[in-house]
């Protein structure tokens, strides 16, 4: 299964991402608003549980490839956080990118992508994003998706903000505006 964009591939994992996603998530700039740095054992770890669960629910965080060069950037999509405890809906949207590929709006188009497959494919209701709150580049890119502030939560340890939006709000951001 995978989702095409005009200029990304979310596709699932394979063995060879392994070093790509491991130097990602190494990367302090990448990680500044992460829990930490991950570990080449942890990525590996993180990988394993992505593939579970899109065995599980059919999605996940997906690999992502720059379509024209093929290069591995980072992970787009979407996954259930079981304890997330701020309501009944808790399919979390989330992205990390390669610090090379900032700036290009490609966490935005990535997203998109995956909310589209969460409400059109899987008939989500509502998907949530979950930031810390000076991730300003974060917070631009979930508002550029349509999702509205919620409010603030404190979750696996952490002073968050949380965002969301709902399949009928997502649908009426598919239909055309009409100007006055």
């Amino acid at each position: 299964m995978e989702i095409e964009t005009d200029r990304l591939r979310l596709r699932p994992w394979r063995e060879g991402d392994l070093d790509a996603y491991a130097r990602v998530c190494a990367d302090p700039e990448v990680m500044h608003y992460m829990p930490g740095i991950v570990t080449r054992e942890q990525a590996a770890e993180q990988i394993v549980r992505f593939m579970r669960h899109f065995e599980e629910r059919g999605y996940c965080y997906w690999a992502v490839e720059d379509k024209a060069s093929g290069a591995f950037i980072g992970r787009i999509g979407l996954m259930y956080k079981e304890d997330w405890s701020e309501g009944p809906h808790k399919t979390d949207i989330g992205w990390l990118i390669d610090r090379a590929y900032w700036g290009r709006g490609l966490a935005t188009e990535g997203a998109r992508a995956s909310l589209r497959y969460g409400f059109e494919e899987l008939g989500l209701e509502r998907v949530i994003g979950i930031v810390l709150p000076d991730n300003v580049a974060s917070r631009r890119v979930m508002e550029k998706l349509g999702m509205g502030y919620r409010g603030e939560a404190r979750w696996r340890g952490f002073d968050l903000v949380w965002y969301a939006i709902d399949r009928r709000e997502w649908r009426a951001d598919l239909e055309p505006r009409t100007g006055s």
